[in-house]
């Protein structure tokens, strides 16, 4: 008898980590989707900031449609760090990204 409710807590579980892991799938399809149609047409860029940003940020990210200046600096930082951006791309990205 106290199989019953392990078992049903177990099933529980499952449910929820594949209902998870479908709602994650659900929203990563449409990003992959958007940067494949970006990487087969790039669009012509005009500002040094879009084409740094296309250059260095676009392989793992879409452009944020806004961030908030206050944060601005933080995030250029920590991906200047992990991306290895040069002095000048973190310049013209800071510029880009809060104007």
């Amino acid at each position: 008898m106290r199989s019953g409710p392990f078992r049903m807590m177990a099933i529980a579980l499952i449910m929820f980590g594949l209902t998870a892991a479908v709602g994650l799938a659900v929203q990563a399809a449409p990003r992959s989707q958007a940067t494949q149609t970006s990487a087969k047409s790039p669009p012509s860029v005009q500002d040094p900031g879009e084409r740094a940003f296309q250059k260095n940020c676009s392989r793992c990210h879409l452009p944020p449609m806004t961030l908030s200046p206050r944060i601005t600096g933080t995030v250029i930082m920590h991906m200047r760090t992990r991306a290895r951006l040069s002095r000048q791309d973190e310049q013209l990205l800071l510029k880009y990204l809060a104007p």
